[in-house]
């Protein structure tokens, strides 16, 4: 066994390389980006690669799918699998993937006609939520309260399109968050991601336009709240993320709790089962809960944010029990695929 891994300082690779040195594993570290990266590979003997390939990287997005897909001919499994990226931030992908699966999910209408999503304006209900396919963090999602507002947004959509990067959104998010919790690190945030809300990114202006679609998702009135959980193998860890104040959106509110308070378990058995059809070996979800306390899947990723869930406090197990422990989600990513594999 030998394995590759593509690095990136402050993604999961940092603690993938940890791990792999703890237990005398043998790897070597690979620029996906060569040119002659499948030479590479076949000279290494390469048996499993792993690549945290990141949404907010346009060249991640053009290549790693490509790249996986081809060694997979060659018999390398790679992390994340096809089974695992194929979908991964495409939220209208994911529309179709967990309708097929008939999971509980929150209703989405998707068209790719100006005069189909027109007619669904006149004969539907506001408000709603618009959404790109792409983009974390609630940056490129609005609620759209009015049939006025949903023909704008159908105009645009079918019109000039929707920058993929919405940087006004970034920029008054972090300020928001500043003001609501003056803490060392949203400062250092507002520094980051308010520059680049201003002076948008050039690895943001790469990214296409978005058109020629538009994503509308049901609202469900009174959340303050949603809760994270990451099924990783036969563990499901916790994170509840509370609304922004005067917000419908929890993702990127920065407002995290830890502690698994009282919530309907029926989601993480959800989870787990949902996790098992996907063929996933990681997989985040956002939950929310209907009036009727029914668990809803808004969207899933197998990527996120490293080091946030450090702070998690222990895992459900598949028979919904609570187990407190250290918790350490790269090492299960890696500990997971590996003994997937031999």
């Amino acid at each position: 066994m030998k394995i590759a891994i593509h690095h990136r300082k402050g993604s999961f690779s940092d603690r993938w390389i940890e791990y792999l040195e703890d237990k005398n594993i043998p790897y070597v570290i690979l620029n996906a980006f060569d040119n002659d990266i499948i030479a590479q590979v076949k000279q290494h003997q390469v048996t499993h690669f792993m690549w945290h390939f990141n949404q907010n990287y346009y060249e991640d997005m053009l290549h790693a799918r490509t790249l996986f897909r081809s060694i997979s001919q060659i018999g390398i499994k790679t992390f994340p699998s096809e089974d695992t990226y194929w979908h991964f931030d495409d939220k209208v992908a994911q529309k179709y993937l967990l309708e097929a699966l008939e999971v509980p999910l929150v209703k989405a209408d998707v068209f790719y006609h100006k005069k189909e999503a027109e007619d669904y304006i006149e004969k539907t209900w506001f408000p709603k939520v618009f959404k790109l396919k792409g983009g974390a963090g609630s940056i490129n999602v609005k609620l759209i309260k009015t049939k006025s507002q949903a023909r704008k947004i159908v105009n645009q959509a079918f019109g000039r399109g929707f920058d993929a990067f919405d940087s006004w959104t970034v920029f008054t998010d972090t300020i928001e968050r500043f003001w609501r919790q003056k803490t060392t690190h949203n400062f250092l945030r507002v520094l980051k991601w308010g520059f680049k809300g201003i002076f948008v990114d050039k690895q943001y202006k790469v990214f296409p336009k978005q058109r020629n679609y538009v994503y509308f998702q049901e609202f469900i009135p009174g959340l303050t709240y949603d809760i994270r959980l990451i099924v990783i193998g036969d563990k499901c860890y916790y994170l509840k993320r509370n609304t922004r104040d005067n917000d419908f959106r929890a993702s990127g509110s920065g407002m995290l709790e830890f502690a698994p308070g009282k919530f309907n378990l029926e989601a993480v058995d959800i989870a787990f089962k949902t996790a098992r059809q996907l063929k996933m070996i990681c997989v985040a979800y956002d939950f929310i809960f209907d009036a009727e306390d029914r668990p809803l899947i808004v969207e899933i990723s197998y990527g996120f944010q490293p080091y946030v869930y450090d702070q998690c406090q222990g895992f459900f197990d598949p028979a919904l029990n609570w187990n407190e422990s250290h918790v350490n989600l790269e090492y299960e990513i890696v500990r997971n695929f590996l003994n997937e594999f031999t």
